[in-house]
Protein backbone atom coordinates (compact mmCIF):
# COMPACT_ATOMS: atom_id res chain seq x y z
CA UNK A 1 0.00 0.00 0.00
CA UNK A 2 1.31 3.41 -0.97
CA UNK A 3 -0.19 6.33 0.96
CA UNK A 4 0.05 10.04 0.18
CA UNK A 5 -0.32 12.38 3.19
CA UNK A 6 -0.93 16.03 2.33
CA UNK A 7 -0.05 18.73 4.87
CA UNK A 8 -0.63 22.48 4.90
CA UNK A 9 2.08 25.06 4.20
CA UNK A 10 0.09 27.90 5.83
CA UNK A 11 1.34 29.21 9.19
CA UNK A 12 -0.61 32.43 9.93
CA UNK A 13 -3.72 32.25 12.10
CA UNK A 14 -5.71 34.94 10.31
CA UNK A 15 -4.93 38.43 11.61
CA UNK A 16 -4.23 37.30 15.18
CA UNK A 17 -0.43 37.42 14.85
CA UNK A 18 -0.39 33.82 16.12
CA UNK A 19 0.99 30.79 14.31
CA UNK A 20 -0.94 27.83 12.95
CA UNK A 21 -0.19 24.89 10.68
CA UNK A 22 -0.95 21.17 10.83
CA UNK A 23 -2.02 19.39 14.01
CA UNK A 24 0.64 16.93 15.15
CA UNK A 25 -1.65 14.14 16.42
CA UNK A 26 -3.52 14.21 13.10
CA UNK A 27 -0.28 13.38 11.31
CA UNK A 28 1.34 11.13 13.91
CA UNK A 29 -1.55 8.73 14.64
CA UNK A 30 -2.31 8.05 10.94
CA UNK A 31 1.41 7.90 10.10
CA UNK A 32 1.91 4.96 12.44
CA UNK A 33 -1.41 3.34 11.56
CA UNK A 34 -0.18 3.24 7.95
CA UNK A 35 3.44 2.41 8.82
CA UNK A 36 2.43 -0.44 11.13
CA UNK A 37 0.22 -1.81 8.33
CA UNK A 38 3.32 -1.99 6.13
CA UNK A 39 2.50 1.01 3.95
CA UNK A 40 4.95 3.17 2.07
CA UNK A 41 4.26 6.82 2.96
CA UNK A 42 4.97 10.00 1.02
CA UNK A 43 4.44 13.40 2.67
CA UNK A 44 3.57 16.37 0.47
CA UNK A 45 2.69 20.05 0.99
CA UNK A 46 2.01 23.00 -1.33
CA UNK A 47 5.45 24.58 -0.78
CA UNK A 48 7.40 21.39 -0.06
CA UNK A 49 10.05 21.18 2.65
CA UNK A 50 9.20 21.55 6.34
CA UNK A 51 5.48 22.27 6.85
CA UNK A 52 4.49 24.50 9.78
CA UNK A 53 3.41 22.74 12.96
CA UNK A 54 0.62 24.35 14.96
CA UNK A 55 2.52 25.09 18.20
CA UNK A 56 -0.58 24.34 20.30
CA UNK A 57 -0.58 20.76 19.01
CA UNK A 58 2.77 20.14 20.69
CA UNK A 59 1.88 21.55 24.10
CA UNK A 60 1.87 18.95 26.92
CA UNK A 61 -1.94 18.61 27.04
CA UNK A 62 -2.06 17.86 23.29
CA UNK A 63 0.73 15.25 23.25
CA UNK A 64 -0.14 11.58 22.87
CA UNK A 65 1.74 8.29 22.57
CA UNK A 66 1.69 8.86 18.79
CA UNK A 67 3.12 12.40 18.92
CA UNK A 68 5.87 11.28 21.31
CA UNK A 69 6.70 8.33 19.07
CA UNK A 70 6.85 10.61 16.02
CA UNK A 71 9.09 13.20 17.66
CA UNK A 72 11.50 10.46 18.79
CA UNK A 73 11.56 8.89 15.31
CA UNK A 74 14.52 10.33 13.37
CA UNK A 75 13.34 8.86 10.06
CA UNK A 76 9.84 10.32 10.47
CA UNK A 77 11.04 13.80 11.45
CA UNK A 78 13.52 13.79 8.55
CA UNK A 79 10.72 12.87 6.17
CA UNK A 80 8.58 15.68 7.58
CA UNK A 81 11.40 18.18 7.05
CA UNK A 82 11.54 17.24 3.37
CA UNK A 83 7.94 17.00 2.14
CA UNK A 84 7.64 16.89 -1.62
CA UNK A 85 5.81 19.66 -3.48
CA UNK A 86 2.12 18.98 -3.92
CA UNK A 87 2.25 19.89 -7.62
CA UNK A 88 4.82 17.11 -8.18
CA UNK A 89 2.62 14.18 -7.07
CA UNK A 90 0.08 12.27 -9.11
CA UNK A 91 -2.79 9.99 -8.12
CA UNK A 92 -1.49 7.15 -10.31
CA UNK A 93 1.45 6.58 -7.93
CA UNK A 94 -0.69 5.99 -4.83
CA UNK A 95 -3.46 3.76 -3.49
CA UNK A 96 -5.00 6.44 -1.29
CA UNK A 97 -4.60 9.95 0.12
CA UNK A 98 -4.97 11.23 3.69
CA UNK A 99 -5.34 14.86 4.83
CA UNK A 100 -4.48 15.80 8.44
CA UNK A 101 -6.10 18.96 9.75
CA UNK A 102 -5.01 21.84 11.89
CA UNK A 103 -6.31 25.30 10.95
CA UNK A 104 -3.74 25.82 8.18
CA UNK A 105 -5.59 23.84 5.45
CA UNK A 106 -8.56 26.23 5.65
CA UNK A 107 -6.37 28.93 4.10
CA UNK A 108 -4.22 27.09 1.57
CA UNK A 109 -5.37 23.55 0.73
CA UNK A 110 -9.05 24.54 0.57
CA UNK A 111 -8.22 26.87 -2.34
CA UNK A 112 -5.31 24.89 -3.88
CA UNK A 113 -6.09 23.84 -7.47
CA UNK A 114 -3.59 20.94 -7.33
CA UNK A 115 -5.23 19.60 -4.17
CA UNK A 116 -8.73 19.94 -5.63
CA UNK A 117 -7.75 18.17 -8.87
CA UNK A 118 -5.89 15.47 -6.94
CA UNK A 119 -8.89 14.59 -4.75
CA UNK A 120 -11.13 14.51 -7.82
CA UNK A 121 -8.69 12.19 -9.62
CA UNK A 122 -8.48 9.78 -6.64
CA UNK A 123 -12.27 9.49 -6.47
CA UNK A 124 -12.59 9.09 -10.24
CA UNK A 125 -9.97 6.31 -10.12
CA UNK A 126 -11.98 4.49 -7.43
CA UNK A 127 -9.40 5.15 -4.72
CA UNK A 128 -10.44 6.18 -1.18
CA UNK A 129 -9.80 9.61 0.34
CA UNK A 130 -9.73 10.40 4.09
CA UNK A 131 -9.66 13.77 5.85
CA UNK A 132 -9.81 14.65 9.54
CA UNK A 133 -10.79 17.62 11.71
CA UNK A 134 -10.41 20.84 9.67
CA UNK A 135 -9.22 18.97 6.58
CA UNK A 136 -12.76 18.06 5.38
CA UNK A 137 -12.97 21.81 4.67
CA UNK A 138 -10.59 21.26 1.73
CA UNK A 139 -13.49 19.56 -0.04
CA UNK A 140 -15.33 22.89 -0.42
CA UNK A 141 -14.46 23.28 -4.14
CA UNK A 142 -14.06 19.60 -5.03
CA UNK A 143 -16.54 18.44 -7.68
CA UNK A 144 -17.98 15.08 -8.65
CA UNK A 145 -17.65 13.94 -12.27
CA UNK A 146 -21.07 15.47 -13.05
CA UNK A 147 -19.97 18.92 -11.81
CA UNK A 148 -21.92 18.94 -8.53
CA UNK A 149 -20.13 19.34 -5.17
CA UNK A 150 -18.45 16.05 -4.31
CA UNK A 151 -19.89 16.01 -0.80
CA UNK A 152 -23.46 16.56 -2.03
CA UNK A 153 -25.59 13.70 -0.72
CA UNK A 154 -22.58 12.15 1.04
CA UNK A 155 -22.41 11.38 4.75
CA UNK A 156 -19.62 13.54 6.18
CA UNK A 157 -18.25 14.97 9.40
CA UNK A 158 -15.56 17.48 10.35
CA UNK A 159 -14.61 19.96 13.06
CA UNK A 160 -17.86 21.16 14.63
CA UNK A 161 -19.00 24.75 15.08
CA UNK A 162 -19.08 24.15 18.84
CA UNK A 163 -15.50 22.83 18.84
CA UNK A 164 -14.38 25.90 16.88
CA UNK A 165 -16.17 28.05 19.44
CA UNK A 166 -14.44 26.06 22.17
CA UNK A 167 -11.01 27.07 20.85
CA UNK A 168 -12.16 30.67 20.39
CA UNK A 169 -11.54 30.89 16.64
CA UNK A 170 -15.05 31.15 15.17
CA UNK A 171 -14.41 34.72 14.00
CA UNK A 172 -10.81 34.06 12.91
CA UNK A 173 -11.14 31.16 10.46
CA UNK A 174 -12.06 31.90 6.81
CA UNK A 175 -15.04 29.52 7.08
CA UNK A 176 -16.54 27.01 9.50
CA UNK A 177 -16.07 23.40 8.41
CA UNK A 178 -19.50 22.24 9.63
CA UNK A 179 -21.30 25.09 7.85
CA UNK A 180 -19.30 24.61 4.64
CA UNK A 181 -20.01 20.89 4.41
CA UNK A 182 -23.71 21.49 4.97
CA UNK A 183 -23.78 24.33 2.40
CA UNK A 184 -22.28 21.98 -0.20
CA UNK A 185 -25.10 19.50 0.38
CA UNK A 186 -23.19 17.13 2.63
CA UNK A 187 -25.21 14.96 5.02
CA UNK A 188 -23.30 16.25 8.02
CA UNK A 189 -23.36 14.48 11.39
CA UNK A 190 -21.24 14.72 14.51
CA UNK A 191 -20.47 13.01 17.78
CA UNK A 192 -19.75 14.62 21.16
CA UNK A 193 -17.18 17.43 21.04
CA UNK A 194 -13.57 16.16 21.23
CA UNK A 195 -14.55 12.46 21.07
CA UNK A 196 -13.61 10.16 18.20
CA UNK A 197 -16.24 10.20 15.45
CA UNK A 198 -15.64 8.89 11.92
CA UNK A 199 -18.04 8.73 8.98
CA UNK A 200 -17.55 6.36 6.06
CA UNK A 201 -19.47 6.84 2.79
CA UNK A 202 -18.25 5.03 -0.30
CA UNK A 203 -14.72 6.22 -1.09
CA UNK A 204 -14.92 9.12 1.37
CA UNK A 205 -13.85 8.87 5.02
CA UNK A 206 -14.06 11.89 7.33
CA UNK A 207 -13.13 12.32 10.99
CA UNK A 208 -14.43 15.03 13.31
CA UNK A 209 -11.41 16.12 15.35
CA UNK A 210 -7.87 15.16 16.50
CA UNK A 211 -9.22 12.26 18.57
CA UNK A 212 -10.67 10.78 15.36
CA UNK A 213 -7.32 10.56 13.56
CA UNK A 214 -6.34 6.98 14.40
CA UNK A 215 -9.85 5.63 13.80
CA UNK A 216 -10.09 7.42 10.44
CA UNK A 217 -6.69 6.06 9.37
CA UNK A 218 -7.67 2.52 10.40
CA UNK A 219 -10.89 2.86 8.40
CA UNK A 220 -8.81 3.98 5.41
CA UNK A 221 -6.46 0.97 5.66
CA UNK A 222 -9.49 -1.34 5.72
CA UNK A 223 -11.09 0.51 2.79
CA UNK A 224 -7.93 0.22 0.67
CA UNK A 225 -7.86 -3.52 1.41
CA UNK A 226 -11.55 -3.92 0.52
CA UNK A 227 -11.14 -1.84 -2.66
CA UNK A 228 -8.16 -3.85 -3.85
CA UNK A 229 -10.12 -7.10 -3.39
CA UNK A 230 -13.13 -5.79 -5.32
Amino acid sequence: MKVLIILTSHDKLGDTGRKTGFWLEELAAPYYTFKDAGAEIVLASPKGGQPPLDPKSNEPESQTEHTRRFEADAAATAQLANTVRLDSVTQADFDTVFYPGGHGPLWDLAEDTHSIALIESFIEAGKPVALVCHAPGVLRHVKAANGTPMVQGKKVTGFTNSEEEGVGLTDVVPFLVEDELKAAGGLYSKGPDWGSYVVNDGLLITGQNPASSAEAAAALVKKVGDTSKA
